[in-house]
């Protein structure tokens, strides 16, 4: 019923005429840095790629957004105006509205619903989101992709590499190849709203019972590759939340809630949401199982599944910090995809490692960071980056790129909260007997119900 719509020569040509203004602007002045030596105001060219990205839709301001959170992906002035990028490009009207839903489920689409708002909800960069309701009654919301959306996903791939290899002769301490390949597969898998509404019923099945969260669910005969119909859900955006400063009780019950969402699917499925933007998950006050409060959990474009043993090798290397186990940290590296490590490199790596777990060493309620400086996570960073380039660089494997990003996202959300948990004790009810075995079969079987693939089947 869908009519085709893929990538075209045509489309990424006017897509890459619209974006290479930003990229030539870093080629154009980092040759003139080399060439004649005249210094490359980075801070202020960033802001101009900012303004560039930030007016248009599609995944090359994701791709901003993300890439700001991962330490030294991108240089730091680069960085702090890309980590400012909201999902704010304007809707797309109705008549693009009317025609898309006409393909999607034909010409009498509007029959199909009680009622149907003209006007989007919200506005996102891949799409858009319109409220509606369903002849039984049900609220339901219909997400929209927008026109051309695989062009314009090629084109930005390509600027992206363009941009990324401009980096690599500025810097070369980090090599983000497979961090390439890692992006570009999860944002071509991002165009199939198909894709995106098995790994809903995933989410939803992993997340059954967990106190504090809500996952919408997929409207069966409302779904096509470029349509998503899901049950409503009501809720607030969170740091509108933030903003009224609500007790201390109300913000570690949000925050006990999101550290539940991402991580027991991770270490109980080996499954992880990719993408903790603040504005995929909503706050709301009709949650009684987690204190009254709880959290809705949106947008499953970005879901990652790793091999059993990778997750076992994120728990070993909790452990060789824990335990201050050098051999045991090599292992879990290697386990993690980092090859040829050098015995200097691997302790530059545990200052990464120590950073991001020691919330989970203390075995007390604190907040997520102790002290007060707003720079400390970026002075490690610049730490370890220093390391790193000391001691001859390192490839970053492409199972790197969606944890860390988890980790920094929450991470950042949590210290927004101001949230004070026991989080050594939120990580050991996960961690708890962990063993591969059960959690392949347990991975398994919930693949298939959401009828999704599984990535890693058994003597592959």
């Amino acid at each position: 019923m869908a009519e085709r719509e893929g990538s075209t020569l045509f489309g990424e040509a006017r897509r890459m005429l619209r974006t290479s203004g930003a990229v030539g602007g870093i080629a154009a002045r980092y040759a003139g840095q080399k060439l004649f030596g005249v210094k490359s105001d980075k801070a202020a060219h960033a802001e101009d790629l900012k303004a560039v990205l930030g007016g248009l839709k599609g995944p090359m301001m994701k791709v901003a957004q993300f890439l700001s959170t991962v330490p030294d992906a991108l240089p730091p002035e680069y960085a702090k105006e890309l980590a400012t990028l909201q999902a704010n490009a304007p809707p797309m009207g109705w008549p693009f509205v009317r025609r898309r839903m006409a393909s999607e489920l034909g010409p009498d689409w509007e029959s199909r619903f009680a009622s149907f708002e003209r006007e989007a909800a919200a506005a996102a960069s891949l799409g858009q989101v319109h409220r509606a309701v369903l002849p039984d009654g049900r609220r339901v919301a219909c997400k929209l992709q927008y026109p051309d959306m695989a062009s314009v996903v090629e084109a930005d791939l390509r600027q992206l590499k363009i941009a990324m290899a401009i980096y690599r002769r500025m810097d070369s301490t980090l090599e983000n190849e497979e961090a390439y390949v890692e992006l570009s597969e999860r944002l071509r898998e991002e165009l199939d709203y198909l894709r995106e509404a098995a790994q809903q019923r995933l989410y939803g099945r992993m997340l059954a019972g967990v106190p504090g969260i809500r996952v919408p669910e997929p409207i069966e005969g409302y779904c096509t590759k470029r349509l998503l119909t899901m049950t409503w859900l009501d809720g607030r955006a969170i740091q509108a939340r933030i903003d009224e400063d609500p007790p201390e009780e109300e913000r570690a019950a949000y925050a006990r809630a999101l550290f539940r969402a991402w991580y027991v699917p991770l270490y109980g499925y080996g499954v992880i949401h990719g993408d903790p933007h603040l504005g995929n998950y909503q706050v709301r006050s009709d949650a009684p199982e987690n204190g009254g409060w709880g959290i809705n959990l949106l947008d499953f474009g970005v879901v990652r599944i790793f091999p059993p043993a990778f997750i076992g090798g994120v728990i070993m290397l909790f452990e060789a910090i824990r335990d201050g186990d050098f051999d045991k940290a090599a292992e879990a590296y290697r386990i993690w995809g980092f090859k040829n490590l050098k015995r200097e490199t691997i302790e530059v790596l545990n200052i990464w490692a120590k950073f991001l777990y020691e919330p989970l060493l203390d075995d007390r309620v604190r907040p997520i960071q102790v002290n007060d400086d707003p720079q400390y996570g970026r002075r490690i960073a610049e730490e370890v980056h220093a390391g790193l380039k000391r001691t001859g660089g390192v490839r970053v494997p492409r199972e790197f790129p969606l944890m860390d990003r988890a980790a920094i996202g929450l991470g950042s959300v949590f210290l927004r909260l101001g949230a004070k948990l026991n989080w050594h004790n939120l990580f050991q009810e996960l961690i708890q007997g962990f063993d591969a075995e059960v959690l392949a079969r347990r991975q398994r079987e919930a693949l298939a119900q959401a009828g999704l693939p599984d990535p890693h089947p058994p003597g592959a």
